[in-house]
């Protein structure tokens, strides 16, 4: 079993093993959409938005739909809000409605209709945050650029062993650890896979350990083993 992890002491000890893991569990059972099939900033940067409080399966036919409507930056710059507010009812949030509009205005007119590739200048954007603009940066330009969620926050202190506030994701040493995992090579998949392991097996009720390809370092798994 693991003792509790420091800065200093997971990128040598434990963090380079989980993301080779991860990488390579990812490229063989990775989760297939068709944002996770193309490299356009635009198209990643559309789904993160439409994913923010939202299943994936859910966001997957009104992902379709809207880039048949609004295929770039320009066209959904002029788009109607009652055709944004028909194309995205089904995912609810009527708060984020608008943002669409005014992040692709803003991207038009400040970064000549170009995704910024700067965490700062993302987040500027209307309905993008913290966490939209790590993914944005990580899987569409494959930046060492870190995000986390409760997912990968229930990832890292489980298979850390560590303890987490009840807003696990906004605790220093949880970004901490985001940011030395975001470190390394393949950041998108590496980004991807921790998102998919989360989703599939250590889910929040019932994980399914056996299956886990972290289960011979996981300190919840051994903590469970140990106590048998």
């Amino acid at each position: 079993m693991m003792d509790n992890p420091t800065s200093k002491t997971l990128i040598p000890k434990y963090m380079k093993t989980l993301r080779k893991t991860i990488i390579n569990w990812y490229q063989e059972n990775g989760r297939i959409y068709p944002w996770r099939q193309t490299q356009n900033p635009f198209q990643i940067l559309i789904a993160e938005m439409m994913l923010r409080r939202t299943k994936a399966d859910q966001v997957l036919p009104v992902y379709i739909q809207f880039l048949k409507t609004y295929p770039d930056i320009d066209s959904l710059s002029k788009a109607k809000q009652e055709s944004l507010e028909k194309i995205l009812y089904p995912l609810g949030l009527k708060w984020r409605i608008s943002a669409f509009k005014e992040a692709a205005q803003k991207i038009k007119e400040k970064y000549n209709s170009r995704i910024p590739e700067i965490r700062e200048e993302l987040k500027s954007l209307p309905g993008v945050g913290e966490y939209v603009a790590g993914a944005v940066l990580a899987i569409a330009f494959n930046k060492e650029e870190w995000l986390v969620d409760s997912n990968i926050v229930r990832v890292f202190k489980r298979y850390f062993g560590i303890e987490t506030s009840k807003e696990g994701r906004r605790d220093k040493h949880i970004i901490e650890i985001s940011k030395i995992f975001a470190m390394g090579k393949d950041p998108s998949k590496a980004t991807l896979g921790i998102l998919d392991i989360s989703s599939l097996l250590c889910k929040p009720i019932k994980p399914i350990c056996e299956r886990c390809p972290l289960k011979k370092r996981c300190h919840y798994r051994l903590s469970k083993l140990s106590n048998k």
